[in-house]
């Protein structure tokens, strides 16, 4: 893996969920928080999740003592999660963006849930955007159950056709 195809990665991640954020801004309170079943069981609690494993990914690189999902105490609003997120954005890019290439082979060791794991930092970014390529399909669908229909594409293919316009 070297940085270009690294930096595309964290770029199309950013492109993504910037789509996401225009979506939300369309939604409502009500749609924001109806209950829907699903891995996390609203539009707010799914998006909390997302934002909050980016932003750990970060603390975890970045080697911070004791680091804190924003999921497990978050309380605030639509217009402050998205916020947040959109920081975590900025950080992550740039995390990514000033890490070494040679250092992509570095171990980066983590503890979930009182299980410590390791991985190579270029797995972790891989990893990263896989995960919340899943949990932003979930999202869709969610979105889908409570009438919202105003999506763009986000395919992986549709950001590299874009990209060159």
């Amino acid at each position: 893996m070297n940085k270009r195809y690294l930096m595309e990665i964290a770029n199309y991640s950013n492109w993504v969920d910037n789509s996401i954020i225009k979506w939300l801004e369309q939604i409502n309170d009500e749609q924001w928080d109806k209950e829907i079943t699903s891995s996390f069981n609203s539009v707010a609690k799914t998006v909390t999740h997302i934002v909050s494993a980016k932003k750990v990914w970060i603390d975890f690189w970045k080697n911070t003592p004791n680091p804190v999902f924003l999921s497990a105490n978050f309380t605030g609003t639509k217009k402050e999660l998205i916020e947040i997120w959109k920081k975590t954005m900025d950080d992550y890019d740039n995390f990514i963006e000033g890490y070494p290439e040679e250092n992509y082979t570095q171990i980066i060791s983590f503890s979930v849930r009182d299980e410590e794991w390791s991985m190579e930092f270029a797995q972790t970014v891989l990893h990263q955007n896989n995960h919340a390529t899943y949990h932003r399909g979930q999202l869709i669908t969610m979105l889908r159950q409570i009438s919202f229909t105003n999506f763009s594409n986000t395919d992986l293919a549709t950001y590299f056709i874009k990209k060159k316009i």
